[in-house]
């Protein structure tokens, strides 16, 4: 009886549209613990890839806050400050841990509007983001939904 094998690890394989892995991933970061999550899965994921990720913090401009009874915009400014700074750690570490290039922006507005701009400024091939653990976007729709049917890169909701 002849046998022959046949295993494609033995040959280099040319290049093939569509498999070779995203070279940018992003990942929108709010400090919530399902943000926390798609970071890391989004560290890793960029790590197995050889990709570069980009983490996008999004927050809402102080305008909005602000007309909140009894908010204190200064305390709120306070937190802000101390969520970017423990983003800029996690960042550091990742890179080192994770030996990805790790690009950090902070933006402020609409987190849906931000995350498209920064996906396109960035040419990121794949948008890594947390579910809304808000029970009410299930009837307006989270950013997650909003970032699905736009339907420009692909999407990864980590729970």
């Amino acid at each position: 009886m002849d046998r022959e094998e046949y295993d494609p690890r033995t040959r280099p394989l040319p290049y093939e549209r569509g498999t070779d892995g995203p070279r940018v991933v992003l990942v929108g970061v709010d400090g919530t613990r399902t943000a926390e999550r798609a970071a890391w899965y989004a560290a890793g994921l960029a790590r197995r890839q050889g990709s570069a990720l980009v983490v996008v913090f999004v927050s809402s401009p102080p305008g909005f806050t602000t007309l909140i009874p009894g908010v204190d915009a200064g305390a709120l400014q306070r937190t802000h400050d101390e969520l970017v700074a423990e983003l800029r750690r996690e960042c550091r570490r990742g890179a080192d841990e994770f030996g990805v290039p790790v690009t950090l922006l902070c933006r402020r507005g609409d987190a849906y509007t931000e995350l498209c701009a920064a996906a396109d400024e960035t040419r990121a091939d794949l948008v890594v983001v947390g579910a809304s653990e808000q029970a009410g976007h299930r009837l307006v729709g989270s950013v997650a939904t909003r970032l699905v049917r736009t339907g420009r890169w692909p999407v990864v909701v980590v729970p």
